[in-house]
């Protein structure tokens, strides 16, 4: 397929903004989604690259633009596809920067999503591929035709890659995806951990392959050959090939599964929600009928919530076995529903341990902020309003503790008095620490910044003078007084302990 080719496609409505001859007579080799600043690492030469512009916004100079624009030069990108629908518009300065780096650019109206033309790549290439003449062909041609039956017959990525290279040996060779999660694996291969998968995606050694199909970083797909020299290279492209429309397959079963997610979750947040309802709405999403359950909530950056659900369910995909539906909240916020096992709930466990692939996930896109909160267990469907509340609080803490990182908190983890406020919302912790500090709270003067740090100390000496006196190096009857003006500032008694809770609170929340 070539760029040229997408503009006869009527179905995606597609404008040339410019691009020469030569250019749109560039062969495209797949397809990648970025709204990255400098995307550089994440393209491969010949791709089409898919961005809204959200990292662009009106105002900004054209360095940054160059940036963004150079960096698929330099990839040999086959073409940029810009979507009109966050500005409304393709920029004019993004038409002067493909222009000057000479990179094919194309409009994408709001109509058109990034699904359409992803598919639409896969298919014309995938037909491209099937209309070659059989001496085209590097897989042997009995081989490419079991391998045909077993894609419509839905089997399993494990076995298709067992038939893939068995000819050749049966070599060691695993598909894994971004996070290190071992997707399929042939027979030879050892088992790896998340961890041990990414540091051989890291490594260099052996051939690894990137897997066409819809291009969100956090669940990209990689074909790794261990040894580079078990398979020759058109052989691993065309296996790869199959790979990329096996997961095409599961791409559109999912479709479904998304719109009973998308209706469960609808009901979640719905405080009269019947349970009959709910009840149904569980069964069609796989789940039992009964918990527990647990709700957690995942944010990307305020932005990009469709990207923020598949995060989230990559994260969850890392336990076997783990039942889950995932999809968006009315109010656009990623979620999913989780059946906890009971047995590991006993222990304590409950869902996959979030916080250990968190970090993976945002090496995918360390730019992004990437957070998440998890509830508590839910009894019954009709329990799961209540949890998707502890979910919010839980993602508010998680957010106010790393709000330029990433992270993940679960009301379990909620267990001090610091970690509960951390999850009230920001101005309300402001409001509440300016009203109980008072004068103290504007820190305005030396005298009062003074009387701050000794009710610090104070309190964190649990009240003990002598104890304060001797870090502060004071006299004790200068703590004394010092305390005594801390009380008529702020209308507190310190011998009392729920006013000394008040101040502690109020300190916290600064």
């Amino acid at each position: 397929m070539h760029v040229h080719d997408l503009l006869q496609l009527d179905a995606l409505d597609l404008t040339l903004l410019w691009g020469e001859d030569p250019l749109l007579a560039q062969e495209v080799s797949g397809v990648t989604a970025t709204d990255l600043e400098d995307p550089a690492r994440f393209l491969q030469s010949g791709e089409l690259v898919l961005s809204g512009l959200v990292w662009w916004a009106p105002g900004a100079d054209r360095e940054k633009v160059d940036r963004f624009v150079a960096a698929l030069a330099d990839a040999g990108a086959a073409a940029l596809l810009a979507g009109e629908e966050t500005h409304g518009t393709v920029p004019d300065v993004l038409v002067e920067s493909c222009r000057a780096h000479r990179v094919a650019l194309l409009a994408v109206p709001a109509h058109t999503t990034f699904r359409a033309i992803t598919e639409a790549v896969y298919l014309r290439r995938w037909g491209d591929l099937s209309r070659r003449p059989a001496g085209h062909y590097a897989l042997p041609e009995n081989v490419r035709t079991e391998l045909a039956g077993m894609l419509a017959g839905d089997a399993a990525p494990d076995a298709l890659l067992d038939r893939a290279f068995a000819h050749l040996g049966g070599p060691a060779c695993a598909l894994l995806s971004a996070t290190g999660r071992v997707i399929a694996r042939t027979p030879a291969a050892t088992g790896l951990t998340a961890r041990q998968a990414r540091r051989r995606l890291a490594s260099g050694t052996g051939t690894t392959l990137r897997i066409e199909g819809d291009p969100v970083p956090y669940d990209a797909w990689f074909l790794h050959l261990h040894d580079a020299d078990d398979a020759p290279p058109r052989v691993l492209h065309e296996i790869a090939e199959v790979v990329a429309q096996y997961r095409h397959h599961e791409a559109a079963r999912e479709t479904g599964a998304r719109r009973a997610a998308d209706a469960l979750l609808t009901l979640t947040a719905t405080v009269t929600a019947e349970r009959a309802a709910l009840d149904a709405a569980l069964h069609a999403c796989g789940l039992p009928a009964h918990g527990p359950f647990r709700v957690v909530l995942a944010t990307l950056d305020d932005t990009e919530p469709e990207q923020a659900v598949r995060a989230l369910a990559e994260a969850l995909r890392h336990a076997p076995g783990a039942r889950f539906a995932a999809g968006l909240l009315p109010d656009g916020t990623a979620a999913a529903v989780v059946a906890v096992d009971t047995g590991a709930e006993a222990d304590g466990e409950g869902v996959p341990s979030l916080g250990e692939i968190w970090p993976a996930l945002h090496d995918c896109r360390p730019q992004a902020p990437l957070h998440a909160g998890m509830s508590g267990p839910a009894a019954t469907g009709g329990d799961l309003n209540s949890a998707l509340d502890q979910a919010r609080y839980a993602l508010s803490a998680a957010r106010s503790a790393a709000p330029e990182g990433a992270g993940v908190t679960s009301v379990d983890d909620l267990t001090t008095l610091g970690a509960l406020l951390s999850g009230v919302p920001a101005e309300v912790r402001a409001a509440f620490s300016s009203r109980v500090l008072g004068p103290l709270a504007r820190g305005g003067s030396a005298s009062h910044r003074m009387l701050l740090e000794t009710l610090e100390v104070f309190l964190a000496q649990h009240g003990s003078w002598a104890r304060t006196a001797e870090i502060l190096h004071l006299h004790v009857n200068t703590v004394h007084y010092r305390i005594q003006r801390i009380e008529t500032l702020t209308g507190r008694d310190l011998s009392r302990l729920d006013h000394k809770l008040d101040l502690h609170a109020a300190l916290l929340c600064r």
